[in-house]
């Protein structure tokens, strides 16, 4: 099966839904599937408002036409609701051609702490942007019933997975930093609330790796934290190896596939018991969920690693895309997209 992912999010960006896709890809792969992406390489760009380095795309319909005739897909998939997933959504109600959507992040709240747009009003436009898809992607349960309640329909699932050969706990970076070392990783900005882990009071060592806007600032007011920048490939493995606990303080994320690379290195996580954490850890003992955060952080110091390691390993990302082409079946046959490949296995549709 021919697969063309439009995305907005793309290298060099370093996140979830990035790592998501070319997890992804590559596991298609193995299961028989071409995959290939639209992306904002080669289109102009511009700079997105109060987030100095991140840039979107300013694609044209010509160019969106030419792309996706170039692929000759057999099933298209709108992964984000940027200026690229609009341009291949407006592309494909012209041409009726049939497509999925996923819903990875939580725009209306990074919206609204960046901005006076309310929530209610994002969540609208969303709504309207997967309503024309077959089908909306959910990483988790408690996502697609909180969506189903805001007036999504058409939800599935999709489930997430972690490389468990990159993401070991064979080799820990030795630092020099006094124990426990409670350590996040993510994208340094506002909406994924690292403050409400800086300010706890713990014992040892505060770690955080990453960078983006809030990292200059955060810097200047929490100097005791070691504060790492950007890591790939090994040497992010053998950091999240040396943790003994990785804290997930985020209250906006859709899944948090951080969880899992660090639970794969054998690091128990704690996290707000909210949508992500909840059907990550759950009542599994690879970590603890607390409204205060401080009790999830001491609680996960007694979890086993070994539990985490074992935890990990059942979650491929040969699951995750064999689930993923299953719901591509939903495509119904249009004037010019017609699947020429039916993948073994059902869909599951809320509608």
């Amino acid at each position: 099966m021919r697969i063309l992912i439009a995305t907005d999010a793309w290298h060099p960006q370093v996140n979830g839904v990035v790592r998501t896709l070319t997890s992804l890809a590559r596991s298609a792969s193995a299961l028989g599937a071409d995959v290939s992406f639209l992306t904002p390489e080669g289109f102009p760009s511009v700079g997105v408002p109060t987030y100095p380095g991140l840039r979107i795309a300013l694609p044209n319909r010509r160019e969106i036409a030419r792309r996706v005739e170039a692929a000759a897909p057999e099933a298209i998939h709108i992964a984000t609701e940027g200026p690229i997933g609009w341009a291949v959504r407006a592309h494909c109600l012209r041409r009726k051609l049939a497509f999925t959507t996923s819903y990875t992040t939580r725009f209306p709240e990074y919206i609204a702490v960046r901005s006076i747009i309310p929530a209610a009003l994002s969540y609208a436009v969303l709504r309207h942007f997967h309503a024309a898809g077959a089908m909306t992607m959910v990483a988790t349960p408690s996502l697609r019933q909180e969506l189903a309640a805001k007036g999504f329909k058409k939800l599935g699932f999709w489930g997430r997975g972690v490389d468990t050969n990159l993401f070991n706990p064979d080799d820990p970076a030795k630092l020099d930093l006094p124990k426990p070392i409670f350590m996040t990783m993510g994208r340094v900005a506002v909406e994924k609330n690292i403050e409400a882990f800086l300010v706890l009071d713990l014992p040892g060592s505060k770690v955080v790796i990453g960078d983006g806007p809030q990292k200059a600032e955060l810097e200047r007011r929490y100097p005791q934290v070691r504060f790492l920048g950007e890591k790939t490939g090994q040497d992010l493995t053998s950091h999240l190896a040396a943790a003994d606990v990785f804290v997930f303080p985020s209250l906006t994320d859709t899944f948090g596939v951080v969880q899992l690379e660090a639970l794969a290195c054998g690091t128990p996580v704690a996290a707000f018991p909210v949508t992500g954490p909840l059907d990550v850890i759950a009542d599994h003992p690879i970590g603890a969920l607390d409204n205060d955060l401080r009790s999830a952080c001491l609680r996960a110091l007694t979890m086993s690693r070994d539990s985490c390691r074992s935890f990990a390993l059942e979650r491929s990302w040969e699951n995750s895309a064999r689930q993923f082409i299953g719901n591509l079946s939903a495509l119904q046959p249009s004037r010019s997209l017609r699947p020429a490949v039916r993948v073994a296995g059902r869909s599951t549709v809320q509608g």
